[in-house]
């Protein structure tokens, strides 16, 4: 009688620890399949978080030399191209060469640090719009008589990520006009900003 009880005990517990074990195995088979759907459908929508491309980017340009001008560079994904906006002050009335340069370093005076235009095809300097042109060839931005100026353009050329990223490169102001034909670099003269390109929190207004 005794044999019998202690038999029917194992018997019962084994088949306790056997629904235990199923169970586990179930949950975390299922728990895996949830974050293999999750993973994928991230992929598969081109969430930008999840590939961790950059969205947005920011210059905050300051005076070279003797030059009073500042303002900022606001470079922004959007579905047709890179949108820039910019804001300077303390420029000279009319239009001033505004590029991208090859380098993010603004620590001399002449602005020479930042190397040259942004140019990674080895095309000419060109206008904005030009079918072939520097990366960094963004034109001329306008001062008024008080010195302020503005600038909007959405550009197909330059990129936030890739071979043509911007970012760790430098925005360059020049005391003269770019006349867009001139090579290497349209001749427009000194350098009297430059702000070096980070990367900006998308959620920030800037």
């Amino acid at each position: 009688m005794r044999s019998s009880t202690w038999q029917l005990g194992l018997a019962t517990g084994l088949g306790i620890l056997a629904a235990v074990v199923l169970s586990y195995g179930t949950n975390s088979n299922a728990r895996r399949a949830t974050a293999q759907q999750v993973l994928g459908g991230a992929q598969q929508t081109g969430d930008a978080s999840a590939e961790g491309q950059v969205t947005k980017a920011v210059a905050v340009v300051h005076p070279l030399g003797d030059s009073k001008m500042a303002g900022k560079v606001v470079f922004t994904q959007q579905r047709g191209g890179v949108e820039i906006r910019a804001e300077l002050t303390g420029l000279t009335p009319g239009e001033h060469g505004f590029h991208v340069h090859e380098f993010g370093d603004c620590s001399m005076a002449s602005g020479e640090c930042a190397g040259g235009h942004f140019n990674p095809t080895g095309a000419p300097h060109g206008a904005p719009n030009a079918e072939k042109r520097h990366v960094g060839d963004l034109g001329n931005i306008t001062a008024d008589e008080s010195g302020k100026a503005a600038y909007h353009r959405i550009d197909k050329m330059i990129a936030l990520h890739g071979e043509r990223s911007i970012i760790g490169r430098s925005v360059i102001v020049h005391a003269g006009r770019d006349d867009l034909t001139s090579q290497p670099s349209g001749d427009a003269g000194a350098r009297i900003g430059c702000g070096v390109i980070g990367i900006a929190d998308p959620k920030m207004q800037h």
